[in-house]
């Protein structure tokens, strides 16, 4: 097959950047696997509204190989913010593909810090702060407490792409090449950015691979507040030993319902664990109440509105409780970004105190999320069919025992992108979705996170093999593989064969199971 070559346009105000592109299945990754000009020179790259700030060599280290760091920044007027953009450019041994990295909660990261593993891979990659520095969410306002929405925009959708655009624009001058290779990598706010790209910018990248994805922004957000105002509003605060009583107890019920007992609940599917069973039971901090099987029903459950009706998922059954209702000594602690967002983007007001939410006021402000932002940076448009007609493949994850972004939110994703898209046989040509049980946020917890997603998607761009599978792996301290299990394509899940070791993926398949 030919090379797709694609010009990429950008933004307008990019419009000028000439023939940047994105080769497409079939294309040879095989380029220019040293520079055609110097590091030094890429200071001099005319860039509309932009400005490149350094060219660096950099020797090998033991960690990194010899690459080019560029640091740049993109304006976009008449706002004048400022994109800061890292790219690194390997000086030898390039192997013909760029990796765009996504990034983590409101990103903000300085785009300083080298991405080894992509640079020991042998890829070009960049990084973005997406115009603004610091994990917080005061960007979203003025200093006059108005709302920046140029800021909100390039942290919702073009920040990352002016960081595509401006990088691959230096690859193409750095190497001299005109086809190559494009991928994202990233996880949470990085893979919410992974399929912002593709529903948005569809042809920038070839392969996209995100993990634990903060799509659903806008729904998600508030629902991380629900546990947390169902103790408030009842008076009834769960200690944590009760709510790791919860999550072990809906754990030891589900847990054989996949063929093993081996403190995973493959079968994610089919449990319905009642806390209501744990009434009475003696923990380390009181006796588990009525109300705390109420509260921790609820959790599970997810926001309902006045007269019940679903506002968003809940966390799974498995998932670590505490993440979103902690408390010390009776004292609530909300996490963090889920504040933020209530604070500048919905309220305005960086000092709101959040005790004195009711519950009406819950609803609106769920209400005025989605209104308000749901065009910027929710992500969750199901219609795919630009990024499917240029090519692109698209391959998701998320483990069941997140306990940060509802895991069920991204099967609702799925269950979307496969009605929009001419269902499961239609949608599995570009895109497919793995489910990782027992896995919590982009890794961690009892089940096996996938280690070869990005080879997955390479293959699958430059060789036409779709993934059926994934390998999972679960490590101890010291990274020595603990368990590892077969991530499986949703619906299907991980069934145990009935013999050998549980913690070996051969003695596991993946089987159909009911939705």
């Amino acid at each position: 097959m030919r090379p797709r070559r694609t010009v990429l346009t950008g933004l307008a105000m990019l419009a000028s950047v000439a023939l940047i592109l994105s080769a497409g299945p079939g294309a040879s990754a095989a380029g220019a696997k040293r520079p055609k000009t110097t590091c030094a020179s890429l200071t001099a790259v005319d860039l509309p509204h932009t400005t490149v700030l350094s060219a660096t060599t950099v020797a090998a280290t033991a960690s990194v190989p010899a690459h080019c760091a560029v640091q740049l920044v993109v304006t976009n007027p008449p706002a004048n913010d400022q994109v800061r953009v890292g790219v690194w450019l390997p000086t030898e041994n390039w192997n013909g593909r760029f990796q765009g990295a996504g990034g983590g909660g409101f990103s903000g990261g300085s785009p300083t810090t080298v991405p080894a593993a992509a640079l020991r891979d042998g890829y070009a990659a960049a990084a973005t702060d997406t115009g603004h520095t610091g994990g917080s969410g005061s960007f979203a306002l003025n200093p006059d407490g108005t709302l920046n929405w140029q800021l909100i925009a390039d942290f919702g959708y073009l920040g990352v792409h002016e960081m595509t655009v401006t990088a691959k624009a230096l690859v193409k001058t750095f190497y001299g090449n005109t086809s190559f290779y494009s991928y994202f990598n990233g996880c949470s706010t990085g893979g919410r950015q992974a399929l912002m790209e593709a529903q948005r910018y569809p042809s920038d990248y070839d392969g996209i691979a995100a993990g634990s994805p903060a799509v659903n922004w806008t729904k998600f957000h508030p629902a991380q507040f629900w546990g947390q105002l169902q103790m408030a509003l009842s008076g009834n605060v769960v200690p944590p030993c009760k709510l790791a009583l919860a999550t072990q107890a809906a754990i030891t019920a589900c847990d054989p319902r996949d063929g093993a007992a081996d403190g995973i609940i493959g079968d994610w599917q089919g449990c319905r664990f009642d806390a209501r069973t744990l009434i009475g039971t003696a923990t380390g901090c009181g006796t588990f109440t009525a109300a705390d099987a109420d509260v921790v029903n609820k959790i599970w459950e997810g926001p309902r509105d006045a007269g019940g009706q679903f506002l968003w998922y809940g966390l799974d059954r498995g998932a670590n409780l505490q993440s979103l209702n902690n408390s010390v000594d009776g004292n609530q602690l909300p996490f963090g970004v889920g504040l933020e967002w209530f604070r500048y983007f919905l309220l305005q007001n960086p000092g709101w105190d959040w005790r004195t939410m009711t519950y009406d006021q819950y609803l609106l402000l769920f209400q005025q999320s989605v209104l308000q932002y749901q065009a910027v940076i929710a992500t969750d448009d199901p219609d795919l069919s630009a990024f499917r007609d240029a090519g692109g493949k698209v391959v998701f994850w998320h483990g069941t025992a997140d306990p940060l972004i509802f895991f069920r939110g991204t099967v609702d994703y799925y269950q979307r992108l496969e009605a929009a898209m001419g269902g499961a046989r239609q949608t599995q040509k570009f895109a497919r979705f793995f489910v990782a049980p027992g896995v919590g946020h982009c890794g961690g917890g009892q089940g096996a996170a996938p280690t070869n997603l990005m080879d997955a998607v390479v293959t699958w761009v430059e060789r036409g093999k779709a993934p059926s599978q994934l390998i999972g792996q679960r490590t101890d301290a010291s990274g020595n593989p603990t368990l590892t299990r077969p991530v499986c394509q949703y619906p299907q899940v991980a069934r145990y064969k009935g013999h050998g070791a549980t913690t070996e993926a051969k003695n596991f398949t993946c089987v159909d199971n009911h939705r």
